[in-house]
């Protein structure tokens, strides 16, 4: 199978199928040594063997074509013109005047997929690491991991950094590098001992001529494995001179201290202090990656085996700071056999839990934080403190609300009453959270309005995250969002790329309080690649379950369950249980829209196991009150509905309370149903959250037409048809259209934007299309599948073609190619 492959398969496909139809097509598969045009033209071939005889189709495929002389088949082309001839040619150069289909590399998702096809069963994190150590490159997968030793499929030994000796690709490579000159390779040597040696300063260097700096660019990959084989590979001497090349080049700093102590002789313990001393300046300006550069350097200096342990878990945190947790864990295995001190194990358990925490089972993360934490107390309070905070936050992302307690509880006791603002915030927002999730609001509110007030004040990103999701269990939306905002602001101005998947995750949630569908559809969108390129995947199953709860709320049901389903192994495997929660409420809505509302009650009746998450377990009520009103089980309903009014009141937020009266309106009957309906209107038109006044108004008209009142009810389902339109909610569109007709008044098409091109051609698209389709607009336009759309926004293929119809007939179009000189 080839994986990743969906666009060049169709572009051959397209070849095939002209000279089926008897009319001649060519096609360049153009890519590296290693991306996969081989396989592409074994694909072709057995493609065209499936043909029957009575077609005719003669296939020419030509491998290696860089290395030929192509003129005598490009002379002979315009000749095969209608006769029933595909001619499929793979080459690493482009073939002037022919269609090109590019072979990119892989990406790490597709890379992963390869990887479990080769050894099924493959542990997550090597497979993550040897994907992110391949670079795409098809051949390099398959042959790092045919090269995994027993000890590094078992984790005892970081996998390998480099191609094996044996391989074809480091043969490739072994065999350019020789094949450059003296000086070209001189250049080349420079740039692999020190990664921020580019052209331009090459070009600076006076023993080097032009020739030989453009002699050494063809080599200069900027991808860790091929620069890692390349040095690997060059002579000693080679490697020496650029050291002293550069050392003699570079100003006073710590590139040039690295490159004069490689050339020193003796213990070289004072070159790593004066490392060590700018790895903790670059920790300062937010430079992470110099830091942990210079920390990793420092420690390959060290003479004492426990002095190079502390500066490989700084470099190992700094790495996992700057997104890079394969990086981290590398470091952290070299470091874990150098000491046996207290400390150092507590600062690896820090580490390997920040680690954890994004991308292992969270409860563990838990467990090895607040271990972490205990040792650093006396020690390091403000890291302490930290380290607990994080472990409270892995304990809400397994949904173990016990461990979160537990965790809690300790925090209350360490909590001074001349406690600094920061560790108090991060203390606080523990102790209120659980609080909250036991459901003590009297005792969690000010508290957590405490932290608010404390996030506003504090300019870290840290600060800000844990007071943006304070202020969202508040019901301050406005609030909310602002912090988290200002959070992902303050972590990406920081350096510190680990923490905005993070951040995102409750600008999200934020922006949906309200309605804002657009802004956290963007949110989740932006969190699931800041996730995906961090390394973050419990991240990712995190902004795809918000992604399929957006969908599920909106009615999407296809759309909701592929977005659950393409979460659900990472949430089963690891205990996710606040994205498993999300998860289940995004079901539980696909469940009431498909008119099952036992399967509803059935689905949300897990929140009292351990794994639920109970705040969004409590978010979810309203539902499941819809559910067990229209299933028939009213003291299942009370029971949810007094948690959740309980939740309203404590926190005035009056969204929530909106919701509140709506739920009331569901359990009530006569004018006290109706008082409730009217107030819950009220509060919506107050709190700004339109889809959510549109579901009220329709669960309102259905009341009064039952109760004849028809000349109401169709007023307020006017206005609901028209809210719902406008989230593309259709199948609530449609319920409301069905009551509408029940109402009596036909409805042939419930009035929106009629079909037509927008004023001003594509200017106007932002009016004309709904978000989600000015995404599958803009992904169709740069040429990518109906498969590719689907995989990149995480929704069935099915979807993509409904959408892509609906964007033709608002656009007033036929085919992508007008679609193109639409957007153009």
């Amino acid at each position: 199978m080839l994986r990743g492959r969906e666009r060049q398969r169709v572009a051959v496909d397209a070849v095939l199928d002209r000279a089926r139809s008897g009319r001649a097509g060519v096609l360049v598969l153009r890519g590296e040594a290693g991306s996969g045009k081989t396989s592409l033209l074994r694909a072709a071939r057995r493609a065209a063997a499936d043909f029957t005889p009575a077609s005719r189709l003669a296939l020419l495929c030509v491998d290696d074509a860089h290395r030929l002389d192509l003129g005598w088949l490009l002379d002979a082309l315009p000749e095969l013109e209608g006769e029933p001839v595909a001619v499929l040619i793979a080459s690493e150069e482009p073939v002037a005047g022919l269609p090109t289909a590019e072979v990119e590399p892989l990406d790490h998702a597709a890379s992963v997929r390869v990887l479990r096809d080769l050894v099924p069963g493959l542990p997550t994190e090597l497979a993550d690491d040897v994907a992110r150590t391949a670079g795409g490159n098809p051949l390099a997968l398959v042959e790092l991991v045919g090269s995994l030793t027993s000890a590094q499929l078992g984790g005892a030994e970081p996998p390998p950094a480099v191609l094996p000796p044996g391989g074809s690709l480091r043969a490739r490579l072994r065999a350019r590098l020789h094949a450059l000159t003296p000086g070209a390779r001189r250049a080349l040597a420079m740039a692999l001992v020190d990664d921020e040696v580019d052209v331009d300063a090459l070009v600076r260097v006076p023993a080097l001529e032009v020739a030989d700096v453009q002699g050494a660019t063809a080599l200069m990959d900027p991808r860790p494995v091929v620069r890692a084989t390349l040095l690997a590979d060059l002579p000693l001497a080679d490697r020496c001179a650029a050291h002293v090349a550069l050392a003699e080049a570079l100003p006073e700093g710590p590139r040039r201290t690295w490159h004069e102590a490689v050339l020193a002789a003796g213990a070289r313990d004072d070159h790593a202090d004066r490392l060590a001393a700018a790895a903790a300046a670059a920790r300062t300006r937010g430079d992470f990656a110099s830091a942990a550069r210079d920390h990793g350097r420092a420690a390959a200096l060290t003479t004492a085996p426990g002095a190079r342990a502390r500066r490989l878990l700084s470099a190992a945190a700094d790495h996992w700071r700057r997104g890079l947790p394969h990086r981290s864990r590398a470091v952290l295995r070299e470091a874990a056999p150098l000491s046996d001190h207290p400390e150092v194990r507590a600062l690896a358990d820090l580490v390997r839990g920040g680690v954890e925490l994004g991308a292992g089972p969270p409860d563990v993360a838990a467990r090895r934080l607040v271990r972490a934490a205990g040792e650093l107390l006396g020690r390091d309070r403000d890291l302490a403190v930290t380290a607990l905070g994080f472990a409270g936050e892995a304990a809400a992302v397994a949904g173990d609300h016990a461990l979160h307690a537990d965790t809690a509880r300790l925090a209350a006791t360490w909590r001074r009453t001349d406690e600094p603002p920061g560790s108090r915030l991060a203390l606080d927002h523990l102790i209120g959270t659980a609080a909250s999730y036991a459901g003590r609001h009297d005792e969690a509110v000010p508290v957590l309005r405490s932290v608010v007030d404390l996030a506003e004040r504090l300019p870290n990103a840290t600060a800000k995250i844990w007071g943006g999701h304070a202020a969202y269990v508040l019901g301050d939306a406005g609030r909310a969002h602002a912090l988290a905002d200002r959070g992902v602001g303050a972590a990406r101005e920081n350096g510190l790329v680990a923490l905005v998947p993070w951040a995102l995750a409750y600008r999200a949630l934020a922006a949906l309080m309200v309605d804002g569908h657009e802004a956290a559809l963007t949110a989740a969108f932006e969190g699931v690649h800041a996730a995906t390129a961090a390394g973050q995947h419990n991240a990712v199953a995190d902004h795809l379950m918000i992604l399929a709860l957006l969908a599920a709320l909106r009615g999407d049901a296809d759309t909701a369950l592929h977005r659950v389903d393409t979460a659900a192994d990472q949430v089963r495997r690891l205990g996710l249980g606040r994205s498993g929660t999300v998860g289940a409420w995004a079901s539980t809505c696909v469940d009431l829209v498909r008119d099952r509302p036992a399967d509803a009650l059935r689905r949300m009746r897990g929140a009292t196991v351990r794994g639920v998450h109970a705040g969004i377990a409590a978010m979810a009520s309203p539902d499941i009150v819809e559910a067990a009103v229209r299933g028939g089980e009213p003291d299942t309903a009370d029971r949810a509905l007094h948690r959740y009014e309980a939740w309203a009141r404590s926190t005035g937020a009056t969204s929530r309370l909106a919701v509140s009266h709506r739920c009331r309106a569901l359990v009530s009957a006569g004018p006290e149903a109706e008082e409730h309906f009217s107030e819950a209107v009220r509060l919506h038109h107050a709190a700004g959250t339109p889809l959510e006044l549109a579901k009220t108004e329709l669960f309102y008209a259905n009341r009064l037409r039952r109760g004849r009142k028809p000349r109401r009810a169709r007023e307020l389902l006017h206005d609901a048809v028209q809210h719902f339109e406008h989230y593309e909610a259709d199948h609530w569109a449609e319920r409301a259209r069905a009551e509408l007709r029940a109402a009596g008044e036909p409805v042939e098409q419930a009035a929106g934007r009629a079909p037509g091109r927008a004023p001003g051609g594509a200017s106007g698209l932002t009016a004309e299309l709904t978000p989600q389709q000015r995404q599958i607009a803009r992904l169709v336009a740069e040429g990518a599948t109906n498969r590719e759309v689907a995989a990149r926004l995480f929704l069935s293929r099915r979807t993509v073609e409904h959408h892509l119809r609906n964007i033709f007939t608002r656009l007033d179009i036929r085919s992508r190619v007008e679609l193109v000189r639409f957007l153009g």
